[in-house]
C-alpha cells in the first residue's frame, strides 16, 4: 500500500548544469560518479503542456514514510542510494488539470540498470509518489507515478469527481482512467534519457489492484509504451465490478437479514473446511474455489456462538451468502457479474450497512451524480439500473476490458498478472472473464500464453497477505521473461506456515492448478505438480 515519503537525511543541494561532477584530487576511493540534480527542458506528450519542471537532489541512506491514512506507513527503506527527485507538471487543454509526474533517478549513473519501472495507484489513487518510487531507485530502475491530477486520498473524489455544475469532470476521470499513464511513459523516459544521455534500455509496469487495472490500460492503449506490464489483482471491468461489489445490499434490504461479521465468517469457515482437501493436502485453503460447491443452505440451523451470544444460522441469512457467492444478477436471473469466491472474507464486500467504499463513491459521484445517494437502500431492480446505467456511461472510458491485445503482442510485449483466489475485494472471476475473451480473439491457451501469463494464487488476499503464498519475485520473473525470454511456467511462492516453518509452492499458470503428489512435504513446492483443472 502507498505513501508520500518523507526524507531522512536533507537534501543535497541542486547545482545548474546536468554533467558529471569533477572527481575529487588526491587518492583514489571510487567514489560514486554522481550527475548533478537540475530542472530540465521536457518534451510534453501529445495533447499536454509543460507547466513545470522542478529537481530536488536527495542523499542516500535510510528513508522513512509518514503516516498517511486510510493506508499503512510503509517500512523503512534501507541503503537507497543518492537520487534525483524531478517532477513535471503538465496541463491538458482546456481541463484546467494539473498533473503531477514524479520521477526518481539514481543519481550514480553505475546504479541504473538502464530500466525504467512506472508504478501504478490504489483505489482513487493514480499513484504513490513516495516508497514505491524510493523501492525502485533502490533496485537500480529509473521510477515514476503519476497524481492523474486527482489527489493523493484514495478513498475521497469530492474534490475532482464532480464540476461545480454537478456532472462528472470528464477531463479529471480521463486522467484517472487512462491518459495520465501515457503521459507518466513518455515523460519518465524523457527525463531519463536526458538526466543519463542514453535511453531507457526496457520499460516496465509495476502496479496492484487500481494499478493492475491500469497495467491493463496500457496493454490495451498504449502497447508501445512497455514491454513488460506486471499487472496484480487488477481493478479490470470497472464499470461492472465497481457496481458488484454492492450487491450485498440489495441482498441483505430483499431477503430481510442483518447478519453479523460473525456470522459470515462461519459460513466462510465451513466452505474452507468442506473443500480444502479438494486438492489432496489439508492446509485451511481452497485452492481452486470454483471447484467447491458446497452450499451455504447447509448451515441452516447450525448454531455459532458470537460475542458470548449464541446465534442460530437462518435459511434467510444462508439463501443470502449463497446469492452473495453467486454473484449479482437482474430481476428476470439475468446474470450480471461475479461474486466473491468463497473462502475469501465477506467482510468488506457484505457488511450490512456497510457498503464496500470504493464502490461506493463510485455510484454517488460517477454513475448517479449524487453525493447523497444511498446504497444500503438498494433493492434489486435499483441494483439492476445501477449496473447498466454504470456500464452504459463509463465502459469506454474506465472498463479497461478491451480484449484485442494483437498490437501488445505484436510489439513484443509481455504481460505478466495474477490473482488471489482469496481477494475480498476484487472477485478473481472477473480477471478469469477477461483472459477467455482474449482466449476466444486470439486463439486460445497456447497462444495467448506467448505474450500475457495469468496466474491465479490459492489463499492468496487482494495484493498480498492471507494463508497462501505470495510471489518471491514477480517482477523479477518478467524481467527475465522480457530480457532471456524465459517464460515462467510457474510462479515461485512463499508463506510462513501456523508452525513458523516457511511454506513453498510453485504456482501454476492458468488454466493449470497444483496438486498434491501424495507423497513428500505439503510444505515443499517439490511436493507438488502442475495439471489441468
Amino acid at each position: 500500500m502507498k505513501r508520500s515519503l518523507i526524507l531522512a537525511l536533507a537534501a543535497i543541494p541542486a547545482v545548474a548544469a546536468l554533467i558529471p561532477m569533477a572527481a575529487h584530487a588526491g587518492p583514489v576511493h571510487h567514489e560514486p560518479l554522481v550527475i548533478s540534480c537540475a530542472a530540465m527542458p521536457v518534451t510534453a506528450p501529445p495533447g499536454a503542456t509543460v507547466e513545470s519542471v522542478t529537481a530536488v537532489a536527495q542523499a542516500g541512506g535510510t528513508v522513512t514514510f509518514p503516516d498517511a491514512p486510510p493506508l499503512p506507513t510503509p517500512p523503512p527503506i534501507t541503503d537507497v542510494p543518492a537520487r534525483c527527485d524531478v517532477t513535471v507538471t503538465l496541463t491538458h487543454g482546456d481541463a484546467n488539470d494539473h498533473v503531477a509526474v514524479k520521477v526518481s533517478l539514481p543519481q550514480d549513473p553505475k546504479r541504473w540498470t538502464g530500466r525504467f519501472q512506472a508504478t501504478g495507484g490504489s483505489a482513487y489513487l493514480a499513484g504513490d509518489l513516495g516508497a514505491p518510487l524510493v523501492a525502485a531507485v533502490k533496485d537500480g530502475y529509473v521510477a515514476a507515478a503519476t497524481d492523474a491530477g486527482v489527489g493523493a486520498n484514495p478513498l475521497d473524489v469530492s474534490g475532482w469527481a464532480l464540476t461545480p455544475a454537478g456532472s462528472v469532470n470528464k477531463p479529471l476521470l480521463e486522467n484517472f482512467a487512462s491518459r495520465s499513464l501515457h503521459d507518466m511513459a513518455v515523460v519518465g523516459k524523457d527525463v531519463a534519457k536526458r538526466f543519463y544521455g542514453k535511453a531507457v534500455r526496457y520499460a516496465y509496469w509495476n502496479g496492484c489492484s487500481t494499478g493492475g487495472r491500469q497495467g491493463y490500460a496500457e496493454a490495451q492503449d498504449h502497447p508501445n509504451d512497455f514491454q513488460g506490464i506486471l499487472a496484480k489483482a487488477p481493478a479490470i471491468n470497472w464499470d461492472r465490478f465497481a457496481v458488484a461489489t454492492l450487491w450485498s445490499q440489495a441482498v441483505f434490504n430483499e431477503e430481510k437479514v442483518q447478519p453479523s461479521q460473525c456470522e459470515l465468517q462461519a459460513f466462510t469457515d465451513a466452505a474452507i473446511k468442506a473443500c480444502d482437501n479438494l486438492d489432496g493436502v489439508s492446509d485451511g485453503i481452497i485452492d481452486a474455489p470454483e471447484t467447491c460447491h458446497w452450499d451455504a443452505r447447509r448451515l441452516v440451523g447450525t448454531t455459532v456462538v458470537c460475542e458470548g451470544r449464541k446465534i442460530t444460522i437462518s435459511a434467510a441469512t444462508a439463501d443470502a451468502v449463497r446469492k452473495i457467492w453467486a454473484g449479482p444478477v437482474s430481476p428476470s436471473g439475468k446474470k450480471l457479474w461475479y461474486g466473491p469466491n468463497k473462502g475469501a472474507s465477506l467482510a468488506a464486500l457484505a457488511a450490512y450497512g456497510g457498503p464496500f467504499k470504493v464502490a461506493d463513491l463510485w455510484a454517488k459521484y460517477f454513475v448517479t451524480r449524487d453525493p447523497s445517494f444511498d446504497t444500503t437502500k438498494l433493492t434489486y431492480r435499483s441494483f439492476a439500473q445501477l449496473f447498466s446505467a454504470s456500464q452504459r456511461q463509463f465502459n469506454d472510458v474506465i472498463g479497461t476490458d478491451e480484449a484485442n491485445l494483437r498490437a501488445f503482442a505484436k510489439a513484443g510485449g509481455k504481460l505478466l498478472s495474477w490473482h488471489g483466489q482469496s481477494d475480498e475485494l476484487i472477485p478473481t472471476q472477473g480477471t478469469v472473464d477477461y483472459r477467455e475473451r482474449v482466449n476466444r480473439l486470439l486463439g486460445g491457451d497456447r497462444k495467448v500464453d506467448d505474450f500475457y501469463r495469468l496466474f491465479l494464487l490459492p489463499g492468496v488476499n487482494h495484493c498480498g497477505g492471507g494463508p497462501g503464498a505470495y510471489p518471491v519475485d514477480d517482477l523479477g520473473a518478467l524481467v527475465d521473461w522480457v530480457e532471456k525470454g524465459k517464460a515462467p511456467a510457474t510462479l515461485a511462492a512463499a508463506t510462513t506456515g501456523a508452525d513458523g516453518e516457511t511454506v513453498t509452492r510453485n504456482v501454476c499458470r492458468y488454466p493449470q492448478v497444483t496438486r498434491y503428489l501424495g507423497h513428500g512435504d505439503p510444505d515443499s513446492a517439490a511436493s507438488y505438480r502442475c495439471t489441468p483443472a
